[in-house]
């Protein structure tokens, strides 16, 4: 991360708006749901909801979902079906789901499962006596949740899973994001979420957009011919910035309406 990014501008669509086939991949969290204290409670904004399904309508154009969610917690809360022309990557990149095929996921390795079940187990007697801490069954990990807490409680319910972690799996990657720090097995980013979609798809550019410092990720290793936006303020990566959500709703509008027009 370096600055700010300067707010999004029609031109800032420029690049994007013609390529073919574009692929359209956005975070979910904080990016098209407003973020909520029970995480399985997120909903796309209605706005979102309306500009998704206007850019899945344009010819050429693959919308796909990018979160850290698990497959089956995103495709909840994003209200996906098995007949959604959406891609799906979950598990910042470890899974997918993809039209016509259904479900894509690797091949663990042995006691991978078994020990994250006993994490999650010793993470959740660690901090049972915390009020507002929940931990997140993950498919390759486990998420704890704080958003909920005060500085300080959170500060000790990290400090208690931390210790557990690292005492026995301290190969596995952790994450920091919005009121959550995530642990998990397998080591995939966002980054290679984004370009197993592009190869899939064939894109010949990608949008990209995330709020948070997973989304950082992906929004590092875009190209050129690429467009990363960043929802909010603060230090980014990405080429240019949305206040919030409905500024995010309104962009993926007016790309909608730039590629359909081009196409008349």
């Amino acid at each position: 991360m370096t600055a700010p990014a300067p707010l999004a501008t029609p031109e800032s669509l420029d690049g994007v708006a013609s390529a073919t086939p574009l692929l359209v991949a956005l975070d979910f969290d904080g990016t098209l749901s407003p973020l909520v204290d029970e995480p399985m409670q997120a909903r796309m904004l209605p706005a979102a909801r309306t500009a998704v399904d206007a850019l899945v309508a344009v010819p050429d154009t693959f919308v796909a979902l990018v979160s850290g969610r698990s497959l089956d917690d995103l495709r909840i809360i994003a209200e996906h079906d098995d007949d959604s022309p959406l891609l799906l990557a979950g598990s910042h990149g470890a899974e997918y789901w993809i039209p016509g095929e259904g479900r894509i996921e690797p091949v663990d390795e042995p006691g991978a499962l078994e020990l994250r079940d006993r994490l999650r187990a010793e993470a959740e007697r660690a901090t049972a006596d915390l009020e507002g801490v929940w931990i997140e069954p993950k498919t390759f990990g486990f998420g704890v949740h704080t958003r909920r807490m005060d500085a300080a409680s959170a500060h000790i319910a990290n400090r208690r899973v931390d210790r557990i972690v690292a005492e026995n799996a301290p190969h596995w990657r952790r994450r920091t994001g919005h009121g959550i720090i995530e642990f998990a097995f397998r080591h995939e980013g966002k980054d290679a979420g984004v370009e197993a979609l592009r190869a899939r798809t064939g894109a010949s550019a990608v949008l990209f957009a995330g709020d948070d410092v997973t989304d950082e990720d992906a929004l590092r290793k875009l190209r050129p011919e690429d467009l990363g936006v960043h929802v909010g303020g603060g230090p980014t990566a990405a080429r240019v910035s949305v206040r919030d959500i409905p500024a995010m709703a309104d962009l993926l509008a007016s790309l909608a309406i730039r590629r359909t027009a081009a196409r008349q």
